[in-house]
């Protein structure tokens, strides 16, 4: 399917059990200052039960929107379905627990008009502030953007839920590495990065982002978090990239964060939900790494 030369952006958005959460996302693109006729959005249920197709119809009379149903295969796999048949110019990748600023495709496209081929990732606002779960996801994301997106036009890493590439080389690139479960976004930037494209940091383009968590919940993101780790350092050393190597002062700069920012009131609480998340990262690498090793004594 050729590019329409129509749409600037295809808005693509997977899904997966999660009905309130993607109204509440299709509303806030109702809401996007920029002209209906240049962007699409693409739905992607990820095999949710009961199929959302009645939830998302009632959009289709206020967006261009396309609904894709496909078995459940993981959001990496739902973005590279989306993106095959997506007609936009750049696909502008966010969650279903995701609602983009009113301008959001504004200031993307003045991005874009500077640089054509680039990544551009932009800020993320936690609009959950009392759940310190969720406070301390987004403090986590926001000092990774801090490390490795200080300089705008050299950034290193951005997250899925507000990212957005040139159709054209996401496509030639392969798209998101679909053995990835969870950091597929990571892996797909430095991949990206070796093919000798940048990327560029705007934290003017912004989403608000209300994903509720619980401590069950939090240990089983970052847990999967820790895993996904580990199969991007072992994709690394397999493609002869060397060691992602983190400064040592990193961890301490993370501790110090909700002091730094603003949190001082929560500071205590915050710092100890951060080390569970960091036993949680490190108990998901080690197990994903002795089932990498049990598999492959088991293929020997």
């Amino acid at each position: 399917m050729n590019p329409s030369p129509n749409f600037i952006f295809s808005i693509i958005i997977p899904t997966y059990n999660r009905p309130q959460q993607i109204v509440a996302c299709l509303e806030a693109l109702t809401r996007l200052e920029y002209p209906r006729d240049r962007f699409e959005v693409i739905v992607v249920d990820d095999g949710s039960e009961p199929p959302l197709t009645a939830t998302v119809k009632p959009f289709q009379s206020q967006l261009n929107l396309v609904f894709i149903r496909q078995a459940n295969a993981g959001p990496a796999a739902a973005r590279n379905r989306a993106a095959q048949q997506a007609q936009g110019r750049y696909l502008a990748f966010t969650d279903d627990d995701c609602q983009p600023a009113t301008d959001w495709l504004q200031t993307l496209e003045a991005c874009f008009k500077q640089k054509p081929v680039c990544i551009v990732g932009g800020r993320t606002v936690n609009a959950l502030p009392h759940n310190p779960f969720s406070m301390t996801s987004q403090n986590i994301i926001s000092m990774g953007y801090d490390h490795y997106n200080a300089v705008r036009d050299q950034a290193r890493f951005f997250a899925s839920n507000n990212m957005v590439v040139p159709r054209q080389e996401f496509l030639a690139m392969g798209g998101f590495d679909e053995s990835f479960t969870t950091s597929e976004d990571r892996e797909l930037c430095d991949r990206w990065i070796h093919q000798g494209y940048t990327m560029t940091y705007a934290p003017e383009v912004v989403i608000y982002h209300a994903h509720p968590m619980t401590l069950k919940s939090f240990w089983k993101q970052h847990f999967n978090y820790g895993r996904g780790a580990f199969r991007f350092h072992q994709t690394r050393a397999q493609k002869g990239w060397g060691n992602f190597e983190i400064e040592g002062n990193y961890y301490l700069n993370l501790l110090r964060y909700p002091f730094s920012h603003g949190q001082k009131r929560q500071g205590l609480t915050l710092t100890a939900v951060l080390l569970v998340s960091q036993v949680a990262n490190a108990a998901g690498f080690f197990w994903e790494m002795s089932q990498q090793q049990t598999a492959k004594v088991s293929r020997a």
